[in-house]
């Protein structure tokens, strides 16, 4: 007897909390929700991958009449000692190279690799910056038709600028113009790519770079994108500055 009304007397002095209704449980549920942080998308973690590696490019040369033209492309260092893989277009007959570095500075460069039959080229800078970020190289004979593409670069100097996209295509063939050489063996894709991208990574989901963006097709001769654009494998491409192919 004097435990059942001990037990009566604990129940009374500590009542059984109320049961939340179905509704409590969802404002529960949309509140915690609500504070939580999400993670960065993985465009954006791409992005900050290879950030540290763009290299913007600007050209000075002077034409038959003596005026003086500019040009601009993108790079991305791909390797210790700070060599830059970009557009050999880009760095054609120029007379001066000046790179500009993620951290802001800058530095004239000299062009240790031509490769025409690629449109790829290796600059080095005279003073690379104090600390070199080279960009982690990927795979491209493990991509798909399908998979995610992205393409970092200087579209009309705005710098580090990205776009997002798929893989189009593969073993593609390009003719940028009757006076320079047919491209062969070109990644397709449809991230869009305009005049100051060329020589920009085309980058994997995980950052990796897997091909350098050297044209794009515009069946009416003006330089602007209309979902075509084309990259040549990084194989390819980094076997030029004497990195090993997949």
């Amino acid at each position: 007897m004097a435990a059942f009304c001990a037990l009566l007397l604990f129940n009374l002095l500590n009542p059984q909390p109320k049961p939340l209704s179905t509704g409590e449980v969802n404002d529960a549920v949309a509140q915690a929700l609500a504070s939580a942080t999400p993670g960065p998308a993985f465009s954006a973690r791409v992005y900050q991958a290879v950030q540290p590696s763009l290299v913007l490019i600007q050209t000075s040369s002077k034409d038959a009449n003596g005026e003086e033209q500019n040009g601009l492309g993108s790079g991305v260092i791909i390797s210790d000692a700070g060599d830059i893989l970009t557009s050999l277009h880009v760095v054609l007959d120029a007379q001066e190279i000046e790179l500009t570095f993620a951290d802001g500075s800058q530095s004239s460069a000299e062009i240790l690799v031509a490769q025409a039959e690629n449109d790829i080229a290796v600059l080095r800078a005279e003073q690379p910056p104090s600390i070199i970020y080279p960009a982690v190289l990927g795979n491209p004979n493990a991509m798909r038709v399908g998979d995610e593409a992205f393409a970092v670069g200087n579209p009309f100097g705005l710098y580090g600028s990205m776009s997002a996209g798929v893989i189009s295509g593969f073993d593609r063939t390009f003719q940028p113009s009757d006076e320079k050489p047919r491209l062969e063996g070109l990644i397709q894709i449809d991230a869009a790519v305009n005049p100051g991208n060329s020589g920009g990574p085309l980058l994997n989901r995980y950052g990796q770079v897997v091909g350098i963006v050297v044209g794009i097709a515009n069946p009416t001769e003006q330089e602007v994108f209309i979902g075509i654009g084309f990259a040549v494998p990084i194989n390819v491409a980094a076997s030029s500055a004497g990195l090993p192919p997949y």
